[in-house]
């Protein structure tokens, strides 16, 4: 089907456009839509993997409770091996004393004596031993806990200094578009990415792929906030309506109008900053991702789509 699709536009824009426009049109949606894929990929290996950071996190704090628990219990067991241990030394001590005196006097219990002195003995011993076993048990127990506790509090700060930073990114570029609040521009905070939804009324005239000039500024008002931030990834995606296109020219469909929109903003962007090229792509959903079946203007929208880095959560996770 994608291959007739291709075959059928290459067909109607030959004969409405030269075969250079034509071949510049096409390599650069053929782009477009290569690098959707692969920021689709990442996309899906970025929400597996935090999902996976949540699991890994939540079995660390369910052993931590575990651990805390057999302490608790481990603990309770020493202190009482710990007073029956005593009342044997006590007991012991009775023993020897009463034998001495029987050895003294010389009378006919000595035998028995003797025999209940090497029974507690032995049994002084035994309790001696398990004594000894329960405290290397819960040295090696409170050492497990405390180095799991100390994973965990690195993995909380990590997590903490990133939702901070999130934050701070998502008020420097609210204050950075606060100019446009009223004209379709909203910046919001989900899931830990910042997500910059933009009318197209904004930016672009109906059916065309070129930004307007208020447009282009509040474009280059985001993208000189960031260009100062270096451990991101930025999907700029493209939306439409429902209502097909009838043009004989590209952009053909709502597809095609989707990704060139798309890429219309970031060259913008890049032309008036110093952002890394590494870190945007460019994507088209064409009319597949409303936001409001009820509103078509609502659906006709750039979104710019900014996800932290979060190599560092996972080396941890890994070393663990």
């Amino acid at each position: 089907m994608k291959h007739l699709l291709i075959f059928t536009v290459l067909l109607a824009v030959l004969s409405c456009v030269p075969v250079k426009k034509y071949r510049d049109l096409e390599a650069n949606y053929n782009k477009c839509m290569e690098e959707q894929s692969v920021y689709k990929s990442k996309a899906i290996d970025y929400e597996n993997q935090v999902k996976e950071l949540n699991v890994q996190l939540e079995n660390m704090r369910t052993s931590i409770e575990t651990l805390i628990a057999d302490t608790a219990r481990i603990g309770h067991e020493y202190r009482t091996l710990q007073t029956d241990y005593q009342k044997a030394v006590e007991t012991n001590k009775a023993l020897e004393e009463k034998y001495t005196h029987m050895v003294t006097s010389g009378t006919a219990e000595n035998a028995k004596l003797i025999n209940e002195l090497e029974a507690t003995r032995i049994e002084l011993q035994k309790k001696e031993d398990q004594l000894n076993e329960l405290e290397k048990e819960l040295n090696a127990r409170s050492r497990v806990l405390d180095e799991k506790e100390k994973r965990i509090d690195e993995l909380e700060q990590i997590i903490a200094s990133k939702d901070e930073a999130v934050r701070l990114l998502k008020e420097k570029i609210a204050s950075a578009l606060r100019g446009f609040a009223d004209r379709g521009i909203t910046v919001v905070e989900k899931d830990g990415r910042i997500y910059v939804r933009m009318e197209a009324q904004l930016l672009f005239a109906s059916g065309k792929t070129d930004v307007s000039k208020d447009g282009q500024v509040a474009l280059i008002d985001l993208a000189k906030v960031l260009e100062t931030q270096h451990d991101i990834d930025i999907l700029v995606e493209g939306h439409t309506d429902i209502d097909p296109m009838n043009s004989g020219t590209s952009p053909k469909d709502n597809w095609e109008l989707s990704v060139l929109r798309a890429t219309s903003v970031v060259k913008i962007m890049l032309a008036n900053s110093a952002m890394d090229p590494t870190s945007i792509t460019a994507g088209g959903r064409s009319e597949f991702v409303p936001v409001d079946p009820a509103d078509k203007s609502k659906n006709r929208r750039i979104e710019i789509i900014i996800t932290p880095d979060l190599s560092k959560l996972f080396e941890l996770i890994s070393a663990e």
